[in-house]
């Protein structure tokens, strides 16, 4: 399985904080957001890691390479970060993950290890970590097919009234279903231009085509998307104690 972490935006809505650093190596806590992300792909033996950067790309190089220099990490550097979304960013990474089981993260989400663990033991090649709860326009929201249970919608713009809840961005897909995204990234990027979308507009594409893809409900354990300086100081004030706590016991217990 590959795994591939998308860290190449510039986060302006977190600035003055991002003026000089990029989001995922802000500290929050006893560490930053990328330290806990790789804390917890290693947890589960996940270490074919490709990391997709842009804003202050060598910050984030340097600090994997000084803080796990045993990581064997790829690293792909977007140089139109400044111009293209993710969908752009995960379109670079085709051949690295092409032929592989893919499983992927964006590099800016709090989250309790135990959700990479939901999906890597789901029966389904394809599904998608979901979080229930209150909704408004800026989250990624989810619907689904009542008969299957699987998704039927993903993107901002699902009614309230339709959508079960938001996608935290962690998703894990089968061989075959990754080389059809890039196939559906190849035409949207190559012939429709389409670099400046959510790469959630290529899932939605591949549902239409057949895929099925299934939610998989984290509401067990805290998660987090951190956008804003609210939402900095939200998951610092509700979140980080708790995983915190768990990182502490488990060095003591090491």
């Amino acid at each position: 399985m590959k795994t591939v972490l998308l860290a190449a935006g510039m986060s302006s809505r977190l600035r003055p904080y991002t003026d000089n650093s990029p989001k995922c190596l802000l500290t929050i806590g006893g560490a930053c957001m990328l330290e806990r992300t790789l804390d917890n792909l290693c947890n589960y033996g996940l270490n074919d890691i490709v990391i997709v950067t842009g804003y202050r790309h060598t910050m984030i190089e340097d600090f994997v390479h000084n803080t796990y220099p045993e990581l064997p990490v790829t690293f792909i550097h977007n140089p139109h970060f400044d111009s293209t979304n993710n969908i752009y960013s995960l379109w670079l990474t085709k051949q690295h993950v092409a032929g592989h089981e893919l499983l992927l993260l964006d590099s800016d989400i709090l989250f309790d290890k135990h959700i990479l663990g939901q999906l890597l033991t789901s029966p389904h090649d394809n599904c998608l970590a979901l979080r229930h709860g209150m909704l408004g326009e800026e989250e990624i929201k989810v619907s689904i097919y009542p008969g299957t249970g699987t998704i039927r919608e993903i993107g901002k713009t699902i009614s309230l009234t339709q959508a079960v809840g938001e996608s935290i961005g962690i998703e894990k897909f089968g061989v075959k279903s990754a080389r059809k995204l890039f196939e559906i990234m190849d035409d949207m990027i190559l012939h429709q231009g389409m670099v400046n979308v959510f790469y959630e507009a290529a899932f939605q594409r591949a549902i239409h085509a057949g895929m099925q893809v299934y939610p998989v409900n984290t509401n067990p354990y805290l998660c987090a998307e951190i956008d804003t300086l609210d939402d900095f100081i939200t998951a610092e004030n509700t979140i980080v104690p708790f995983l915190d706590a768990e990182r502490h016991r488990l060095v003591l217990s090491e």
